[in-house]
């Protein structure tokens, strides 16, 4: 069975963070195993509070996985300090993971920044080198690549940039532009497009989180990039379609939709 960690943050309300990345590595029937980095206080409707972590614990969790069960793949997700972001850069390292998927959680979808420039820049100093693929969605991709993004065209002079920036693939997801889903990976100095019809709901909570844990499970699978990417698309996809309807906001995604039901 493939192992799969996930360093994020805990969502309580569990439809997104450490809940969804586990809920996905087990609708792959895979063996899910969480670091967590910071402690959330939100439901549906909205973020209420957030504690983090201290670093030198974070760092104690991973090497608890790592002397123990070695994964297969690791999803990184939102980091909001400088130390947590080192303690995993060293400890990553350490271990020689591999299969890591970098989900750099940076900018609300306002377009407001989630943490400080500091550590946005370590973020890319530290963990961008160790990547095998990140995926930054458009607000996040316009930061880092330091450029506007309103076109297919200029999600992929973004992924050009940051490809010179990071060591692995690039995936810039083209969820806000005003067209149908259209995602572009930058892989081995190729580019793919990913495109499906854009599916009318407001429970999207937690899709960035799901896409990437089933990209780690992917490639925890030994898929290559490109294949693993689209898998996940088609995974996130379906579980959209369900359109299940939990709190009064935006709701969580099915990460369940093909799983028979136990009890009637």
């Amino acid at each position: 069975m493939q192992k799969i960690l996930t360093i994020a943050g805990s969502d309580c309300s569990g439809g997104a963070g450490i809940q969804a990345d586990i809920k996905t590595i087990t609708a792959h029937k895979m063996y899910a195993m969480s670091v967590i980095t910071a402690l959330t206080a939100q439901n549906t409707m909205g973020v209420y509070g957030v504690r983090d972590v201290e670093a030198g614990f974070v760092a104690a969790q991973i090497e608890a996985c790592f002397s123990d069960i070695i994964p297969d793949a690791v999803k990184i997700a939102m980091v909001s300090n400088e130390a947590i972001v080192r303690q995993i850069g060293i400890n990553l390292k350490k271990f020689n993971a591999k299969n890591i998927v970098l989900d750099p959680v940076m900018v609300a979808t306002s377009g407001g920044k989630l943490i400080s420039d500091e550590a946005i820049k370590c973020v890319v100093s530290e963990l961008f080198s160790l990547a095998d693929i990140i995926t930054p969605n458009l607000p996040e991709a316009e930061v880092l690549a330091n450029m506007s993004i309103k076109s297919v065209e200029d999600m992929k002079k973004a992924a050009l940039n940051l490809a010179q920036i990071c060591k692995g693939a690039v995936l810039v997801k083209g969820g806000h532009l005003d067209t149908n889903a259209v995602d572009i990976l930058y892989s081995n100095g190729e580019f793919s497009t990913f495109e499906a019809p854009r599916i009318e709901t407001k429970n999207t909570h937690g899709t960035g989180c799901t896409l990437s844990s089933a990209i780690a499970c992917g490639l925890g699978a030994n898929l290559d990039i490109k294949t693993a990417v689209a898998r996940a698309k088609e995974f996130v996809s379906n579980a959209l379609k369900t359109d299940i309807k939990i709190g009064q906001g935006n709701g969580a995604i099915d990460h369940y939709f093909r799983i028979n039901k136990i009890f009637d």
